[in-house]
């Protein structure tokens, strides 16, 4: 009988690194392990020295990324017994755009003592939103331009992605964009790394850097209308071949093989991005199921046979998810941090003594609580912005409201309209991917979010109208991972020659599912509509009270 072969999956996410040792036969996961990011999310002030940072800046440390290998995978060696010989292949997803500048030997500028003080030479992740006013810029002359490929975005680049990143570092520190050789996505660099091989991988070239698989990069005309010096952007600071998901990107060094105890010449797949590679985890190869992936923020992926043009998405890429489909891309960039952000920052002592005194912590008190309630019984409504709106309205200069409270008010009741507000903003994104034809007649979850908390998940279906299945595995992106690690191995090893072959054998879902309650549904549709009135008022430009109010935090804060 021949040995079990085994994957590994790594998910670079935004406070840690997971890794996953995963059964090639049935996708059993054997062992996991994490590693919080020592640096974790810099937003304050550069490890190690005194600078700090201005408004809406998210930094990375990459020395993490490398210590969540060091760590993690060794020890699902050691835990699970498996010989590093029957590890067949790697595969390792990054939030994204995760974006870096590094030098012509791939060394991050950030690790150059000469750059270190520099906020500009580390890694700006996904939420780093301080290139606004870049997103602003592109997207008015790209509107003027007349650019097709626009279209393709829901009509706006969002701060959050590569080239808005780049030009602010042009503007605001053009010293390291002379000094970065390119500038390289983490999904990248972390194969990099392993490997020894740059390979720009599709998914981030097409969502976050405006690629197209038929078209390639915009102009060097639009890039010299934004700013002359960034006319030649693309082949001076950026990696030109693009590599399709679900290819071997090269082996593992002897260097990486010393650091995680794995072998030479194991190996590993192109990068990918967490959302993007949950989706065939999920068990999702075909059109019509939306796959969410709910924690900190929420990103919502849909297949479709041909391309549609969608407002406000992030994306429709082909081939960008799974080769032979379109992906459409969706988020919300305040899901998780959503409720984070209330329980560390509004709840009384009381609640906090409650909590300890039945062995519960603040999250599952509040979810208990809410629980007991019906829909509409607390009075309140809430925007789900206290993080900018990613989808539909891709705007980071939104900020969150309540409506209703009063004296009245317990904090169970903010707690579910938080929880509530959210369902409504995945409302509002699958309402706008159907009026334009991107079907969406199931939802299966993932992530963080589903296990730890059944009330969310009834209220996402009562909201949505749908059934919600939910995803076997609890670290879903480093499962999908792996299953690009057993593509990359091939069949030849053990592995799989295809993606397809992989979801058949090594993605599964969990028996539950939750079903809209009809009396449910019937009070959110109410409350829908008066979130979708806040929504297009506070949104759309009906009263812009939340920017003016950000300016006037800004100005006062410069003064200060």
């Amino acid at each position: 009988m021949s040995k079990r072969k085994y994957t590994i999956g790594v998910d670079f996410g935004t406070e840690s690194g997971r890794a996953v040792l995963v059964d090639v036969v049935d996708g059993s996961e054997i062992v996991s392990a994490v590693h919080p990011y020592a640096d974790g999310v810099i937003d304050e002030v550069l490890p190690g020295t005194s600078t700090e940072l201005p408004p809406d800046f998210a930094l990375q440390n990459p020395a993490d990324y490398i210590e969540v290998l060091r760590a993690t995978i060794p020890a699902i060696l050691r835990e699970s017994g498996v010989a590093a010989e029957d590890v067949i292949g790697v595969g390792t997803d990054f939030t994204a755009c995760t974006m870096l500048p590094i030098d012509e030997g791939g060394t991050p500028l950030c690790m150059n003592p000469k750059w270190r003080g520099n906020p500009y030479a580390w890694v700006k992740i996904w939420k780093h939103h301080a290139a606004q006013q870049e997103a602003n810029h592109l997207n008015e002359i790209a509107l003027h331009r007349d650019e097709t490929w626009l279209s393709r975005y829901g009509g706006k680049i969002s701060s959050e992605w590569l080239f808005p990143k780049i030009w602010e570092t042009l503007n605001q520190a053009p010293e390291i964009y002379q000094a970065a050789d390119r500038f390289i996505e983490g999904a990248d660099w972390i194969v990099l790394q392993l490997t020894g091989e740059e390979r720009r991988n599709s998914c981030t070239a097409g969502y976050k850097a405006m690629w197209n698989k038929r078209e390639g990069y915009p102009s060097d005309d639009f890039f010299a209308a934004l700013d002359p010096r960034l006319r030649h952007v693309v082949d001076e600071k950026l990696s030109l071949e693009i590599y399709p998901l679900g290819q071997r990107a090269g082996y593992l060094t002897p260097e990486m093989a010393e650091i995680t105890g794995l072998r030479p010449g194991t190996a590993v797949s192109i990068g990918n991005v967490d959302a993007h590679v949950s989706v065939p985890a999920a068990t999702v190869v075909e059109p019509g199921r939306m796959v969410i992936i709910m924690g900190t923020s929420n990103c919502h992926m849909v297949l479709g046979s041909e391309e549609r043009i969608v407002p406000g998405m992030c994306g429709v890429v082909e081939d960008g998810i799974i080769a032979g489909f379109h992906g459409f891309e969706a988020g919300q960039s305040c899901v998780g941090d959503h409720f984070a952000w209330f329980v560390n920052n509004c709840v009384p002592t009381d609640c906090h003594d409650e909590a300890r005194a039945r062995g519960v912590d603040l999250h599952q008190l509040l979810e208990e609580k809410a629980s007991q309630q019906d829909p509409g019984e607390h009075g309140l409504i809430a925007l789900d912005w206290w993080n900018g709106n990613r989808s539909v309205l891709v705007d980071v200069d939104l900020t969150g409201l309540l409506v209703g409270a009063t004296l009245a008010t317990k904090p169970e009741d903010i707690y579910r309209a938080l929880i509530e507000a959210t369902a409504y903003g995945t409302r509002m994104i699958i309402d706008t991917f159907e009026q334009n034809g991107v079907a969406v007649q199931e939802i299966v979850a993932c992530g963080g979010l589903p296990d730890r908390n059944k009330l969310l998940m009834q209220i996402y279906s009562d909201v949505t109208g749908r059934e919600i299945r939910v995803s076997a595995s609890q670290q879903t992106p480093a499962l999908g991972s792996a299953m690009f690690g057993a593509v990359a191995a091939g069949s030849a090893a053990g592995g799989y020659d295809s993606i397809f072959e992989a979801a058949q054998h090594m993605a599964c879902l969990k028996e539950e599912a939750y079903r809209p309650v009809p009396k449910h549904r019937a009070v959110y549709e109410q409350l829908y509509a008066e979130y979708v009135l806040l929504h297009d008022y506070f949104g759309r430009g009906g009263n812009d009270v939340m920017k003016r109010l950000k300016e006037l935090r800004a100005r006062a804060r410069t003064v200060s």
